[in-house]
């Protein structure tokens, strides 16, 4: 994302009156496997937190097992339910859950279930909610899993694409990623 559109985001306080992100407001990107629904930017919070929706499609991967150095992740059940491999253990959120993923985990998420599953994710400190933004973008262009690795270095964010088929065989999932590693 550019840095000017960053610019353009101001951080939210009293003056400007109140604010309400209703249920089809924000910026919505499809990252192939998971849905990122913008609700609430780093620069909008003073670099607290950010706050995004992710729709799940039934019996999907979101992600490789991945680390983050520098933010927690705490996802929210708003739909459905949530799989998660934390560390060595595999959880279920229910509707109503709050999972917590702590910075320096390694983890990943899916959507167990033939049902949606929508999930508020807040991200503390804010600032990786523009990975997502910049994943995008990548994804729209010439995928190269070389791009996708600086992309995440930048951000402190490391994967493992090679968990991709066991999580899969393992909890009857997909992954946009498991034709990719078949080439």
């Amino acid at each position: 994302m550019e840095t000017s559109a960053r610019e353009g985001r101001v951080q939210f306080d009293a003056s400007q009156g109140p604010r309400i992100v209703g249920p089809n407001d924000g910026e919505y990107v499809d990252l192939g496997s998971v849905g990122v629904r913008f609700m609430a930017w780093t620069e909008e919070t003073g670099g607290l937190f950010s706050l995004v929706e992710h729709p799940i499609p039934p019996k999907t991967l979101v992600a490789p097992v991945h680390i983050h150095e520098r933010e927690d992740e705490y996802s929210f059940v708003l739909e459905g339910r949530m799989g998660a491999l934390l560390g060595d253990d595999v959880v279920y959120a229910e509707e109503g859950d709050l999972a917590f993923k702590p910075r320096n985990q390694w983890h990943t998420f899916w959507n167990p279930d033939d049902t949606p599953c929508r999930i508020l994710e807040i991200i503390a400190p804010g600032g990786f909610e523009h990975f997502f933004q910049e994943m995008a973008e990548l994804l729209a262009g010439e995928f190269s899993p070389e791009k996708l690795a600086e992309l995440g270095a930048h951000y402190g964010h490391y994967f493992k694409p090679e968990t991709v088929p066991q999580l899969c065989e393992e909890h009857g999932l997909t992954h946009p990623m498991l034709e990719m590693l078949k080439a």
